[in-house]
């Protein structure tokens, strides 16, 4: 299963490369209890959840003490694998729904993130101020925008300006349009050669 991290990422620390191994024995067991992963797609864990999250390490290099929140984590998504890939950027990672939050958690402790904070909550609820906003698939572009634009701070730390990434699949025409001149696009098989790949996209909006 590592091979794929491997492929893409070969520069990885030997504790970080025990993190991503870790993660397929954790997800089976804590799947097998709360459904977080569909049953049918847990076998596709490093291709279709931990690399599909590692995108956003090909669009942004996050510095140290870099702060980034994850909207709608689900299971850990893309905030576990973020934070096992940048040690010393601190992720925050909030869902509205506890028993998501309680296994992005216990994965996150169970392979020694230090680096990872969880929060059951809505968005709308949370007022703290962070570098960046990432999220995959959790609404359409225009009500996260809003959702969040009150989450970016100011201060600048990265050579993007602080602002949303965002992992998306199917047509996006529509939802960019309101960004057309401010979003930046990525197809995420410019990057990964599988075919799960072909039809995703990572969106980058500065706010």
């Amino acid at each position: 299963m590592m091979e794929l991290i491997d492929k893409y990422f070969p520069h990885l620390q030997p504790v970080q490369r025990e993190q991503f191994a870790a993660l397929y024995d954790l997800y089976i067991d804590w799947n097998a209890k709360i459904n977080v992963i569909s049953r049918k797609d847990i076998g596709n864990l490093y291709e279709h959840h931990v690399l599909h999250s590692l995108a956003i390490a090909k669009i942004i290099n996050f510095k140290a003490a870099t702060s980034v929140v994850d909207v709608g984590t689900g299971g850990g998504f893309p905030g576990v694998p973020l934070a096992i890939m940048f040690p010393e950027t601190h992720f925050h990672l909030v869902d509205s729904i506890g028993k998501k939050v309680r296994v992005a958690s216990e994965i996150g402790a169970a392979i020694g993130l230090q680096n990872c904070t969880f929060e059951q909550a809505r968005m709308e609820t949370v007022k703290e101020k962070y570098d960046f906003v990432v999220s995959r698939a959790v609404m359409p572009l225009p009500d996260l925008v809003k959702l969040v634009r009150k989450n970016i701070g100011r201060e600048q730390h990265n050579a993007l300006p602080n602002g949303l990434i965002c992992l998306k699949g199917g047509e996006l025409q529509h939802e960019l349009m309101p960004f057309r001149r401010s979003a930046t696009l990525y197809s995420l098989s410019d990057w990964f050669d599988e075919p799960f790949f072909e039809t995703k996209k990572a969106v980058y909006l500065p706010l």
